[in-house]
């Protein structure tokens, strides 16, 4: 292990972690928003919102992250859609992961008892203060972990975005090794910063889990 390097390299791979938490927060909110518009349409009535959010969860589900992201960045000036590698790599994994976190608000959200839905309609309620003061406080709970398993998994899939030359952890430990020749210390370097990330988003998981159990 060389340990010379790893002090002489830290400080870059510390600017690519900040590159690759900048790039994931930001992806992670925009997931949320997609993912709640998804919901919304899932769940509604009117069939012409239902189909097309299905569809949206459908594809981007089906097809992998990285023929999505590169369709976006080398396809979109085709179409007159020209992105910059941040940009599109938060577009790309965001819509991407708000498909994902669709069926984990979806399925936290029936997951609750029908029961309460009729019981708060005998109590007058309408449907907006059914879903307001019944359904979505208590499937708040039950969206946190599947939604925390989402955001790590974005985490560790952002390293994709180095393919559309994004300096994040990945391609600096690629741009290092290609003239150290020293693989082993540099990715070993960039999964501690990873694992450190990782352990942040668990850690605010567990902190909020915590919080909803002593609501109830």
């Amino acid at each position: 292990m060389d340990f010379e390097l790893i002090g002489k390299v830290w400080r870059f791979f510390f600017d690519a972690a900040l590159v690759t938490a900048h790039v994931s927060a930001l992806s992670i909110c925009l997931g949320l928003v997609i993912a709640a518009v998804l919901v919304t349409a899932s769940l509604s009535r009117p069939r012409y919102l239902c189909w097309p959010a299905r569809a949206y969860v459908s594809i981007f589900r089906g097809t992998p992250a990285l023929i999505q992201l590169f369709i976006l960045y080398f396809g979109g000036p085709q179409i007159g859609i020209h992105l910059e590698p941040m940009a599109a790599g938060v577009i790309g994994l965001g819509m991407n992961i708000g498909a994902y976190m669709s069926e984990s608000m979806r399925g936290a959200i029936l997951a609750v008892d029908r029961g309460q839905i009729e019981a708060g309609r005998c109590l007058g309620l309408n449907n907006r203060q059914v879903q307001q003061k019944i359904i979505l406080p208590q499937a708040a709970r039950l969206m946190i972990r599947p939604l925390g398993v989402n955001s790590i998994a974005l985490i560790k899939g952002s390293v994709i975005v180095s393919t559309i030359s994004l300096v994040e952890l990945t391609f600096t430990a690629h741009r290092f090794i290609s003239s150290t020749y020293k693989p082993f210390e540099l990715f070993a370097l960039a999964s501690v910063f990873y694992l450190f990330m990782i352990s942040a988003v668990s850690f605010i998981v567990d902190r909020l889990d915590n919080y909803f159990a002593l609501e109830e």
